[in-house]
């Protein structure tokens, strides 16, 4: 008779990574992205680098790609932390929005990442639309929060275009803080609320079920 305790099923999807070896994995991949560029970079030499069998790359990340990704978000991340950016106080949100993007692209590794490819604007990309966005239009709420973060992230969006990926002279040539001085004012109005004017109840009321 056969008392040994039945194997645990196995669940579906990407297994959990353990937390130290995927830090040890993205500090590995960051120096040599920084250093090789992203084509030069291959697995073996990150798992080299961090130690570790190149299977767990593909265990954790799945692919140099999604490692890359990991390495940008953790950049993203750091430098631009939406939790303390919206944490603090809301009079002065705009100018806490407009720090982070200028603190993240000022520093001299992220734009060195950035300069490498499809892969980094992919994931620029995706950040702002899933982190910077979507957690916009949770903090602001109500009916017209997702139109205001819109027009927050476009305004952000276009500083980063003008400033850093395809530099305009103007935009280049300021300051961080002048920067944050022009383009405050330009944030305060994306962020308030929009009154309801007439036509948009008249709207309202035309598509209401109960509109005679």
């Amino acid at each position: 008779m056969n008392n040994a305790a039945p194997a645990p099923a196995r669940t579906r999807g990407r297994p959990r990574g353990n937390p130290p070896i995927r830090e040890s994995i993205v500090s590995a991949a960051r120096a040599l992205f920084l250093e090789r560029g992203y084509q030069r970079t291959t697995v073996r030499a990150v798992a080299a680098v961090a130690g570790v069998d190149p299977a767990l790359i593909a265990y954790h990340f799945g692919s140099k790609k999604g490692l890359f990704a990991d390495v940008m978000q953790f950049q993203c991340a750091n430098a631009l932390a939406v939790d303390d950016v919206l944490g603090g106080d809301p009079a002065t949100l705009p100018d806490r929005l407009i720090d982070a993007v200028t603190g993240l692209w000022e520093d001299a590794d992220f734009l060195q990442l950035t300069a490498q490819g499809d892969e980094a604007a992919e994931v620029i990309r995706e950040y702002l639309e899933r982190e910077l966005l979507a957690r916009l239009v949770e903090f602001l709420g109500g009916r017209d929060a997702t139109a205001r973060a819109t027009a927050v992230v476009t305004i952000l969006g276009g500083l980063i275009y003008t400033r850093y990926l395809n530099p305009l002279p103007t935009p280049a040539a300021l300051t961080p803080s002048e920067t944050r001085h022009i383009l405050t004012p330009a944030l305060r109005t994306a962020l308030a609320s929009r009154p309801r004017t007439a036509a948009t109840t008249t709207a309202g009321r035309q598509g209401s079920p109960t509109a005679g």
